[in-house]
Order: structure tokens, then C-alpha cells, then sequence
């Protein structure tokens, strides 16, 4: 309950305080690329339901369809942890890059956080996909509330793909404490701040 009143009120807080950068890259998207200007993600959540994590779309409509069609870029994209450098991703938009270098993009899980289906500091939230790659541990995971920020993502441009990613976040969830979360809170300042590398 502490947890999660405490991810109700930093939420809000944080949602109010970068509403205007939220405006502005809501804006950016609609004047460059149209509508929509939010993107839904499908990942799975605590106890392993599926929900949609919310981003500023950053990518051109139907990119998940374009991957799908070019093998060699699907193989990548698995190769990569099931992401592709920004600049490498043929899909992302000129101000989609801008977006997500800044975590602008980001902004809107916020309002997952409110809905519940994540929290503020936890195991980032994965593609069904991605779930073998937590081996025995995928219950473990699945048992914690996925997160905006937590143990793999503050490690910034630094961070490691599985099976490095799976141990990452396993180790965090088997050792979750107030303390820990708190100091996360704190290392994911400078991370943002100097913001993610397209490479």
C-alpha cells in the first residue's frame, strides 16, 4: 500500500511538472507526422497481463508491421534485446529520435503508473517475446510490478543486452528494498539528464 501510494503521488506530481515538455512533443508529432500522436506498446504486466505501455510515437505508423515484413531487420531487432539503435531504425521519425534521446517519449507511462499496470521504479516491461530470456526466472519477474525506471535502466548508455539484461533485473527483484529503489530514484537523474545515444 506504501508503494503504491507513493507511485500515485510521484505520478501526478512528475505528470504535472513535464506537462509542458509532454505538450510540446504531443505537438511536435502532430504537426510532423499527424496522428495518432500516442503509442501503445503491448508488454506484459504483473502476474504476466498483458497491457499497453504508453509512449509519444516515435516511429511511423504501422513500423510494427514494417518489421514483420523485412526479416533482416526482425533478426536485428531480436539480436539487439528486441530493441534497435535509434539511429539504425529505419522506422523512427526525425523528431521521434529528438523524442527519445530526451526520454520525452516516456512521459505518458506516467499515466500508467496511475492506471496501476506500472510503477515508478521496477523491471523494465517486456514483450511476451522476450520472456525465455529469463529462463526459470520469468515467474520471479512477472511476480513485480514493471517500472519506469529500475536496476538495468539506470545504467544509462551502458546498458547491457540478455542474458546480462535478465540477471540485471532478476538480482533487483530478488532484492527489492525502499532503500534501493530510493537510491535508483537518484542514479536515473544524470542518466536522463544526459539523455540516450543513438548509436
Amino acid at each position: 500500500m506504501i508503494r503504491r501510494l507513493f507511485d500515485l503521488a510521484g505520478a501526478l506530481v512528475l505528470f504535472v511538472a513535464l506537462s509542458p515538455l509532454l505538450l510540446a512533443g504531443s505537438l511536435a508529432v502532430l504537426v510532423t507526422s499527424g496522428r495518432p500522436i500516442l503509442f501503445g506498446h503491448h508488454r506484459l504486466g504483473r502476474d504476466g497481463r498483458p497491457f499497453r505501455c504508453l509512449k509519444l510515437r516515435t516511429m511511423t505508423v504501422g513500423a510494427e508491421r514494417h518489421l514483420e515484413r523485412e526479416p533482416a531487420l526482425k533478426s536485428r531487432y531480436v539480436a539487439n534485446g528486441f530493441k534497435l539503435p535509434n539511429g539504425n531504425d529505419p522506422r523512427v521519425t526525425r523528431v521521434g529520435r529528438v523524442l527519445r534521446r530526451t526520454y520525452i517519449d516516456e512521459i505518458p507511462q506516467l499515466l500508467n503508473v496511475v492506471s496501476g499496470s506500472m510503477s515508478l521504479i521496477g523491471p523494465r516491461p517486456i514483450v511476451p517475446e522476450e520472456l525465455a530470456e529469463y529462463g526459470e526466472g520469468a515467474r520471479e519477474l512477472l511476480r513485480t510490478r514493471p517500472g519506469i525506471i529500475g536496476a538495468w535502466t539506470v545504467r544509462g548508455r551502458d546498458r547491457p543486452t540478455y542474458p546480462a539484461r535478465a540477471s540485471i533485473e532478476l538480482e533487483y527483484v530478488r532484492n527489492r528494498t525502499p532503500g534501493r529503489d530510493f537510491g535508483i530514484l537518484l542514479r536515473s537523474i544524470p542518466v536522463v539528464l544526459r539523455g540516450q545515444d543513438d548509436a
